[in-house]
């Protein structure tokens, strides 16, 4: 009669974390077997030093490399497939004497553990068993103290050796993770959660409830210290202690945040309007904006066209009003031509009195153009917009002839659309009423996105033709200098400014 095959799971280091099933079994069992390197050291076999009985065999299971190059000819996974091969063999020989063998992993045998290639290549053969342990994942938000995920939130498990863009693109589109396998591949792990805007949401923890146990935000840690055993993880957003959430947190009566998500991708976005979007109910906004925003299971998206801005405010009033955690978008600065005036404007109304509205800022696309180039806007400026759907044109025209006379440097949004292209031309001449055909103009395109231009031009030589809807101006002040450098060209307005100029 052929024994029986248990694989069982020590959990993540901590004997008092062994189960009691697994405890009984290990002191039971006439074959103990345990992978390690070849310095061999096993955190399962210390795991289970405690339930050890006097007259076990013990099969040591060394790996023959691990992140060392092979003249194997199948290369390392041939190498590696090779040795379990040999073990599951090993083991076989103790099955067929008819001994109980049980193979120790750390954390879940079936989590990322080594017990999985003994599983495969023997369950086919003889009677195997599984018995679960405490995952790594599990025991790393424990002794963090934050809880992984709530509600309808995504848990997703990721392994540090995929490509840094790959992982960054999981990490957008999940609530919460937990990257394992780190060490040698924490720099592209690293780079990962910066790619994907979240860095300041992650927590480093390595060989979790063991002495050893090291824990620290993710971005402060030294990739030279880096163990194989640790992960990082990334809590729940719902239950972050960040001044973020406490602040919009959920009320009776809910409540309303504008948040800016800069210019482009999500490196734009702050720490403090990513917490806030990690933890509204509903997200409402211009629907090219709203999309720009990962999906998330528990989140509802409400994008609209971008004419109705307060039918839009109104609406996420009458959310909050229910009970929702609502966040309204805008692209840059919410404050800027954006949604914080159309939100604050209906939540004045008395029917809004008792609703909690926050807004919350972002890099405004006048300062993501300037600093493509240097600093046109080092001095004095203002910022107007050109589109003339709310306010007429001959407003727009008083107020560039009067930046102009008073020598200001001018941001200049919204300056045409698809139906609205003459007011460049017009703005170019009004304001060479004022400035020298030399003054520095900078025409920004989709900066921070994948279209990305910047030119540099003069108001003289200002084409019309070259600006659209996705594109913002830059006009200089009589101080504003062009400077060609062998290290690429500055344009920047000094902050002195001559006396009686």
């Amino acid at each position: 009669m052929t024994g029986r095959l248990w694989g069982v799971g020590l959990g993540p280091g901590d004997p008092e974390l062994v189960t009691v099933k697994a405890a009984r079994l290990i002191g039971a069992a006439d074959v103990i077997a345990f992978h390690s390197a070849r310095h061999g050291r096993s955190i399962a076999r210390s795991a289970a030093a405690p339930y050890l009985r006097d007259g076990q065999l013990e099969e040591h299971l060394v790996y023959p490399l691990t992140v060392e190059t092979t003249d194997h000819p199948g290369g390392y996974q041939g190498a590696m497939d090779d040795f379990y091969a040999e073990c599951a063999e090993r083991l076989a020989a103790h099955l067929d004497a008819g001994r109980e063998v049980v193979v120790l992993a750390e954390g879940d045998p079936l989590f990322y553990g080594s017990y999985m290639h003994m599983h495969k290549r023997l369950t086919d053969r003889y009677e195997c068993e599984v018995v679960p342990g405490v995952t790594s994942v599990s025991a790393a938000a424990a002794v963090l103290g934050r809880p992984l995920c709530e509600r309808d939130e995504i848990l997703t498990v990721l392994p540090g050796t995929l490509p840094p863009e790959v992982l960054a693109e999981r990490l957008r589109n999940t609530d919460a993770a937990a990257v394992m396998k780190l060490g040698r591949t924490f720099g592209n792990v690293r780079e990962a959660f910066e790619l994907a805007g979240r860095l300041d949401e992650a927590w480093y923890v390595e060989r979790a409830t063991t002495d050893a146990q090291r824990t620290a935000p993710l971005a402060d840690v030294d990739p030279d210290s880096v163990p194989y055993f640790s992960l990082a993880l990334l809590p729940s957003p719902l239950n972050s202690t960040s001044p973020t959430t406490e602040q919009v947190a959920l009320s009776d009566k809910g409540s309303v945040t504008v948040v800016g998500l800069g210019p482009a991708g999500p490196e734009w976005m702050t720490p403090e309007v990513r917490s806030a979007i990690a933890t509204a109910d509903d997200l409402i906004g211009y629907g090219p904006y709203v999309d720009r925003l990962p999906d998330r299971a528990r989140q509802r998206k409400h994008g609209s066209d971008n004419r109705v801005e307060s039918e839009r405010a109104a609406f996420a009033l009458d959310l909050a009003r229910k009970g929702s955690r609502v966040v309204v978008v805008s692209s840059g600065d919410p404050g800027v031509f954006a949604m914080a005036s159309a939100v604050t404007e209906v939540a004045s109304e008395p029917e809004y009195a008792d609703l909690a509205v926050h807004v919350l800022p972002g890099m405004t696309a006048a300062q993501a153009v300037a600093s493509r180039v240097g600093a046109p806007l080092g001095h004095d400026y203002c910022v107007l917009s050109l589109s003339d759907r709310l306010k007429p044109w001959e407003v727009i025209a008083a107020r560039l002839s009067a930046a102009a006379a008073a020598d200001l440097a001018i941001a200049i949004y919204n300056p045409a659309s698809k139906s609205r292209t003459w007011q460049v031309g017009a703005t170019r001449d009004l304001l060479l009423e004022h400035r020298s055909p030399e003054t520095p103009v900078v025409i920004g395109r989709d900066v921070g996105g994948g279209s990305e231009s910047i030119t540099v031009t003069t108001l003289a030589d200002l084409d019309p033709d070259q600006v659209d809807m996705r594109c913002l101006l830059l006009i200089g002040s009589s101080q504003t200098r062009t400077v060609d450098r062998e290290a690429g060209r500055l344009v920047f307005t000094p902050r002195r400014y001559p006396s009686g100029a």
